[in-house]
C-alpha cells in the first residue's frame, strides 16, 4: 500500500511538471531563444568580400571571325551579364535548382535544417540550398560542408537577397558555378560543351548545362557510363517539365525537343604554336594603350584580334612548306639556327591579319615577327627613294631624282658630298657602270643608294623613314650607311612602312587588337590609319620602282597571279634575309634570322641552301606561297598609281657588268658603314673618285623598261642580286 501511494505521488509530480501548458511554454521560449540567437547571429555575421577564386577570370583571345584563339589565366571563366544569356536558358537554371527563386527570401529553412542535421548526424553531406545560397557559397564562402558554414550561408543569403536584385543573384550564380571540363561560369561552359558563346545557347542546351551542375563529372555525357547518361537525361527532362509547369516553356515546343548531346572535350586553347606569340604581342599593344599588366593578369578581358584565321593558317603553311620541311632542326645544328618571322597587314585598315613568330612559342619564345635586333638591310632602300622623291632631291650635279636618273653603279665607289667617307661594296663586288634608279632598285645596287641618301640628306631620309613607320633607336644613325638598312627593325615595322607606301603615303600603323572589352571598361583601339606623311606621287612612284623588283629583279620568285611590288634584303654577314612586298590588298614582310642556341646572331650562309641565303630565295618563296593562298589563288586588283611620270630602263648605255677581285668575307668586327679611308675600287672603276653622283650621259627619254630574260645560275639563283655585304 505504501509503495503504491508513493508511486502515485511521484507520477503526479511528473504530470504536474510536464503539463501541456508548460511544454508549450518551454517550446515557445526555446523558439524565442533560437530566434534571438539567430538574430544576434544575423547582426554579427557580415557579408564578406568575395573569396580568392570567385572573381578570377581568364582572358579570351579571339580571331576576327569570333572563334577562340587562346585562353589565359588560372581559372577558365569569362563573366558575362545576364543580358548575354537567353531568357529561356536563365529559366532552365531556375527550374533545375529553385523554382521558387523569384518569390522566396533567399533561403530554404527546411532544406537547410535537414541538410545540417544530416551532416551533423553522419548521414552524409547534404544539399538543400536555394540559388541564392549556392551563389553565396560560391562567391563569399567555401565549398566545405559543415554546420557552421551552412549557418553562415543562410544568414548571408538573407542579407544578399535584401541588397541585390534577383537578376543580379542569378547572374552571379551562373557565373560562379563549376560545370566540369575546367569550365567556370556559363560562358566557359557553353564553349566547353557546345562550342558556342552563351548568347547562342538553345533552351535544350541550357537545360543540359543546368542539369550537369548537380554532378559535373558523373553527368558529362561524353564520358558518363550508362547509369550516368540515364540520370542526366532524367534530370534534363525534369528541368524542361518544370519549365512547362511554371509557364516558361510551351508544351508543344517541349514535346519536340531532343536531348542535345554535347561535343567531345577539346584541349584548352593554350599558348603553344603561334598563339603564344600573338597573345603576347596583343598584350604589349594593349599596354601601350593604357591597360596595365596587372589589369591583364587579373583577367576578364575579351580581346578580339584582327588575325584572319584562314590567312593565319596560310602563313604557317607557307613557312612550313618553303622552310621547315626543307631543314632538319633536330639533326643539323647549323640548320637549327634558322629562325623565321613574318607579319601580314591590310593596307586599307592597318589590321594585322597574320603573324608568324617562330617554330612555336613554347619552344622559341622570342617573337621573330616583332623582334628588332636584326638589320632589315636592302629592304630599307625604297624608303630612301621615297624620301628623295618626296623632298624633290637632286643629284650632286643638279638633276632631279626619278626612276630614270642615271647613277654610277661601280662597286666600292666612294660617295660624293658627304663629310663621312663611305664606299660600299655591291654583292659579289659586281660593278654595273651607268645605271638608272630603276635598275639599281631591281638589282639592289649598294653604291647607287649610298650616293642617293647623300643626295637626299641622311637626316631627311631618316625623318621620312620614321614618318613611314620605322622606329627610332640607338643604331638609327643619320649617316650614308643608313641606306643599306643597318639599323634594327622588325617585320611588323617593315610591313607598316611598306603599307604606308601601298596606301599612297597615308600612314598605316599595324594593329593586332580589334577590340578589348572588360565588364568594367573598354580599351581604346589603336588609330591604325593616320595622316598623310609623304606625297602620293612619291609613294606611288616608289611602288612603281618596286614592281620592277618583282617583275624582273631580285624578287622575281615572289611573282604570281597578282600585281606586286617588293624588295629583297640580305644583311651584313648574312645574318638576316628579307623579302617585303605588297599587292593592292595585302602587305607582308618575311624575315629569316640566324640565331644560335644562346641567342647570338650567326650567319645564314650554308644553312637553307649552299652559299648565301638571299632575300630573293626562301623569303620571297614564302611570301609568294602565302600571298597566293591568302588571295585565294590570285587577284585581278591593280595598283592605282599617280607617279611622277619618270621611268627607267636598265642601263645607259648598257655596258658589260664587270667584277672586281674577290674580297674576303668581312669579319664580325668590320663596320662597313664607317671606313676610315675609302677602299681603292677594283674592277672597271675610275682612277679618281668622280666629282658627280651621275655619269655624263644624259637621262634617257622615259620609256617602258625592258624586261630582261632571267637565266638562273647553277645554284638556282638568278643573275639579279640583292645585297650581301656591308648591310646590303
Amino acid at each position: 500500500m505504501g509503495n503504491g501511494k508513493g508511486q502515485a505521488k511521484k507520477g503526479g509530480r511528473i504530470r504536474r511538471l510536464f503539463t501541456w501548458k508548460k511544454l508549450l511554454g518551454t517550446f515557445l521560449v526555446g523558439c524565442l531563444l533560437v530566434m534571438g540567437a539567430f538574430y544576434v547571429l544575423y547582426l554579427m555575421v557580415p557579408v564578406p568580400s568575395a573569396n580568392a577564386d570567385a572573381t578570377l577570370q581568364s582572358n579570351v583571345y579571339k580571331y576576327a571571325n569570333g572563334k577562340v584563339l587562346a585562353r589565359t589565366g588560372k581559372i577558365n571563366r569569362e563573366i558575362v551579364g545576364l543580358d548575354k544569356v537567353p531568357l529561356d536558358v536563365q529559366r532552365a537554371f531556375v527550374a533545375a535548382e529553385n523554382k521558387t527563386f523569384y518569390k522566396d527570401n533567399g533561403v530554404d529553412i527546411k532544406g537547410t535544417a535537414r541538410a545540417a542535421w544530416n551532416t551533423l548526424t553522419g548521414k552524409g553531406k547534404q544539399g538543400g540550398s536555394t540559388i541564392t545560397q549556392q551563389y553565396v557559397k560560391n562567391y563569399y564562402l567555401s565549398q566545405d560542408q559543415t554546420a557552421t558554414r551552412k549557418l553562415k550561408e543562410m544568414v548571408i543569403a538573407l542579407k544578399v537577397d535584401r541588397n541585390m536584385s534577383k537578376p543580379e543573384i542569378l547572374a552571379g550564380y551562373m557565373n560562379t558555378s563549376y560545370y566540369g571540363r575546367n569550365a567556370y561560369g556559363i560562358q566557359a561552359a557553353a564553349q566547353a560543351y557546345y562550342g558556342v558563346d552563351a548568347t547562342r545557347l538553345t533552351v535544350g542546351q541550357g537545360a543540359y548545362l543546368a542539369s550537369v551542375l548537380q554532378a559535373p563529372s558523373q553527368y558529362d555525357w561524353t564520358s558518363a557510363g550508362p547509369e550516368g547518361r540515364k540520370l542526366v537525361e532524367q534530370r534534363w527532362n525534369y528541368v524542361l517539365d518544370n519549365m512547362v509547369e511554371e509557364g516558361w516553356l510551351d508544351a508543344g515546343k517541349r514535346a519536340g525537343l531532343k536531348f542535345p548531346a554535347p561535343q567531345k572535350p577539346k584541349a584548352p586553347k593554350g599558348l603553344s604554336g603561334q598563339s603564344g606569340y600573338i597573345v603576347e604581342a596583343a598584350n604589349q599593344e594593349l599596354m601601350r594603350q593604357g591597360v596595365s599588366e596587372e589589369d591583364l593578369k587579373a583577367g576578364g578581358w575579351t580581346i578580339t584580334l584582327n588575325i584572319d584565321e584562314k590567312k593565319q593558317k596560310a602563313l604557317v603553311k607557307a613557312v612550313d612548306k618553303q622552310l621547315e620541311d626543307k631543314i632538319d632542326r633536330k639533326g643539323d645544328k647549323k640548320q637549327a639556327t634558322v629562325q623565321a618571322g613574318a607579319t601580314s597587314v591590310d593596307p586599307k585598315t592597318g589590321a594585322v591579319v597574320a603573324m608568324y613568330g617562330g617554330v612555336g612559342a613554347t619552344e622559341h619564345w622570342t617573337n621573330n615577327a616583332t623582334r628588332r635586333d636584326y638589320q632589315p638591310a636592302s629592304t630599307f632602300k625604297p624608303l630612301v627613294l621615297a624620301s628623295a622623291l618626296d623632298n624633290g632631291a637632286e643629284t650632286q650635279d643638279g638633276r632631279k631624282i626619278g626612276l630614270g636618273t642615271v647613277y654610277d653603279g661601280t662597286s666600292k665607289r666612294p660617295v660624293v658630298g658627304s663629310a663621312i667617307a663611305f664606299a660600299p661594296e655591291n654583292e659579289d663586288n659586281q660593278s654595273y657602270g651607268p645605271v638608272t634608279v630603276q635598275k639599281a632598285t631591281n638589282s639592289s645596287i649598294n653604291s647607287v643608294y649610298a650616293q642617293m641618301i647623300v643626295d637626299v640628306g641622311p637626316t631627311k631620309a631618316k625623318q621620312t623613314a620614321l614618318a613611314l613607320g620605322m622606329k627610332d633607336g640607338q643604331d638609327f644613325g643619320a649617316t650614308p650607311a643608313m641606306s643599306l638598312g643597318v639599323m634594327g627593325a622588325s617585320t611588323m615595322d617593315m610591313a607598316g612602312a611598306y603599307a604606308t607606301l601601298d596606301n599612297h603615303g597615308v600612314k598605316v600603323t599595324p594593329t593586332l587588337v580589334k577590340s578589348a572589352e572588360h565588364k568594367d571598361r573598354k580599351a581604346d583601339p589603336v588609330k591604325s590609319i593616320g595622316e598623310r606623311v609623304i606625297s602620293r606621287e612619291a609613294a606611288d612612284t616608289t611602288t612603281k620602282a618596286m614592281q620592277g623588283v618583282v617583275r624582273s629583279g631580285s624578287g622575281f620568285r615572289a611573282a604570281g597571279d597578282y600585281q606586286a611590288a617588293g624588295k629583297t634584303g640580305t644583311s651584313e654577314n648574312n645574318r638576316s634575309a628579307w623579302f617585303v612586298g605588297y599587292t593592292p590588298e595585302l602587305v607582308t614582310a618575311v624575315g629569316l634570322f640566324g640565331e644560335d642556341a644562346k641567342g647570338n646572331q650567326v650567319t645564314l650562309t650554308d644553312t637553307i641552301n649552299p652559299g648565301r641565303a638571299n632575300g630573293g630565295r626562301t623569303p620571297a618563296q614564302i611570301w609568294g606561297a602565302y600571298t597566293t593562298s591568302a588571295l585565294g589563288g590570285g587577284s585581278d586588283a591593280t595598283f592605282d598609281l599617280e607617279t611622277d611620270g619618270t621611268s627607267g630602263g636598265d642601263t645607259v648605255p648598257t655596258p658589260t657588268a664587270t667584277t672586281g677581285s674577290p674580297s674576303p668575307t668581312p669579319s664580325e668586327s668590320e663596320d662597313a658603314s664607317t671606313p676610315t679611308q675609302p677602299p681603292t675600287p677594283t674592277g672597271t672603276t675610275p682612277t679618281q673618285p668622280p666629282t658627280s653622283t651621275a655619269t655624263t650621259p644624259p637621262e634617257p627619254t622615259p620609256s617602258k623598261p625592258t624586261e630582261p630574260t632571267i637565266v638562273p645560275t647553277p645554284d638556282g639563283d638568278s643573275g639579279f642580286v640583292d645585297g650581301g655585304r656591308g648591310g646590303q
